[in-house]
């Protein structure tokens, strides 16, 4: 049980301390809403989830005085093993710091909220019976999701942090993106070559020559205190074969069935429960993304091979993947998943694969393939044939090729194929 006294010494600790300058996110979080429903930001550890409850705190701080928020990291050493009960003495050392604050609306953030055990409870009592808006963040996709669709009862919103994106990597250096130059052209290009080579974890944007050693913290981390700790994963040699299997299989088909046979020929025993487990807990965490299928049949969909993705490309890249067309292929992935759309993979009836399929109300809405270059005659014929298959297929007219550099529209066998530049896509321009 933590005392009143020691959320008294939180509460003024914060309340003395300046917000901490950032770089702003491009991510559209409502500073309220006008329903009895908390706030989620999930993501990855170390993406910036802390930092945008302080953008949003920065917000409110231009309306009315910081004693009116409040923000708790619920890891800090010194409040293990919290209850949700733990947070009920909290709001009450708050209103007895402010008791003018009782007649006010008030803004409670809660960082790694699922370091609490029941803080679904405390969070729904509060925004029901107080005048109180509550931001939580989490990096946990499903504890979190599964929690407040039990517990919160639809009375959540959910947004979904990740490393920066190109738009964020490019605020660092106010760079401009419309109506450029030659000059500013080839600047962002080159910022562009970076950012698919080293990612977007803020910290490696901000600390770039200790690129590999923030990843490997990243790395460790995530391993250690998100995956080992939270499903108290017992064969940590299993989970790094299976990490390192991952990541060469990036933007490929992952078979657990083939991860088994190999572990099982190296001496190790493993079920494939438990492969599957691993590789659950490891998307859990946004470590990876797990890419299915597309096919008008669920079951089908269900038994397909997932295509794998990394979250980041520094996690790619730290662990000695340099293929440029990987690199571009995950990070139009990560851009398509930061942006919140349903995506798929394809593969038609003759086997042609479209990289990416965006639904729509559940339905086909565009068509997207990944090429670093239409140079070649047979790359370019492969990528158009892919498209025009899938877009006979599945009855879906929209189709565009992500390049490097090249951007056309072209018509080809009555469709309409748009190609654009990765930059572009990134930007929406």
């Amino acid at each position: 049980m933590v005392s009143r006294e020691k959320w008294t010494e939180i509460i003024k600790d914060f309340h003395q301390k300046p917000i901490p300058k950032l770089i702003e996110r491009d991510i559209n979080i409502p500073i309220e809403i006008p329903l009895k429903r908390s706030i989620s930001i999930i993501g990855p550890r170390r993406a910036g989830k802390t930092y945008t409850m302080f953008q949003i705190i920065g917000k409110l701080l231009e309306k009315m005085p910081i004693q009116r928020t409040l923000y708790v990291n619920l890891e800090r050493a010194d409040l293990g093993g919290l209850e949700g009960k733990d947070l009920m003495s909290l709001t009450g050392a708050f209103f007895s710091l402010y008791p003018d604050n009782k007649n006010k609306k008030i803004w409670l953030f809660l960082d790694e909220v699922q370091n609490v055990a029941d803080w679904e409870k405390f969070v729904r009592t509060e925004i029901d019976n107080e005048n109180m808006q509550v931001f939580l963040s989490g990096s946990s996709s499903r504890l979190l999701s599964k929690e407040i669709a039990t517990s919160m009862r639809g009375r959540n919103m959910t947004y979904t942090l990740l490393p920066f994106s190109f738009s964020d990597y490019l605020a660092k250096d106010k760079l401009e993106t419309k109506n450029l130059s030659s000059a500013e052209k080839a600047l962002l290009i080159n910022r562009l070559d970076s950012y698919i080579r080293d990612g977007g974890y803020p910290e490696v944007v901000l600390h770039p020559e200790e690129k590999d050693k923030i990843l490997n913290e990243i790395l460790e981390t995530t391993i250690y205190k998100d995956v080992v700790d939270r499903y108290r994963i017992r064969n940590i040699k299993i989970l790094k074969i299976i990490i390192k299997s991952l990541i060469a299989s990036s933007c490929r088909e992952f078979s657990v069935h083939r991860m088994y046979k190999f572990i099982k020929s190296s001496g190790i025993k493993a079920s494939k429960n438990t492969i599957y487990n691993y590789c659950e807990a490891l998307e859990d965490v946004f470590f990876i993304f797990q890419l299915k299928k597309f096919s008008p049949s669920n079951k089908e969909m269900e038994q397909s091979l997932p295509k794998v993705y990394l979250v980041d490309n520094g996690l790619l890249t730290s662990n000695g993947i340099s293929d440029r067309g990987k690199l571009m292929e995950n990070t139009i992935l990560a851009e398509l998943k930061r942006r919140g759309d349903d995506v798929y993979y394809y593969k038609s009836t003759d086997k042609k694969e479209v990289d990416f399929v965006v639904l729509k109300n559940k339905k086909p809405k565009h068509l997207i393939q990944s090429a670093i270059s239409v140079d070649d005659m047979f790359t370019k014929d492969r990528e158009i044939s892919s498209l025009l298959k899938a877009s006979k297929e599945l009855k879906c007219n929209d189709l565009l090729v992500i390049t490097w550099d090249f951007e056309a529209e072209e018509k080809t066998k009555g469709k309409t194929i748009k190609y654009t530049p990765l930059w572009k896509f990134l930007l929406n321009i």
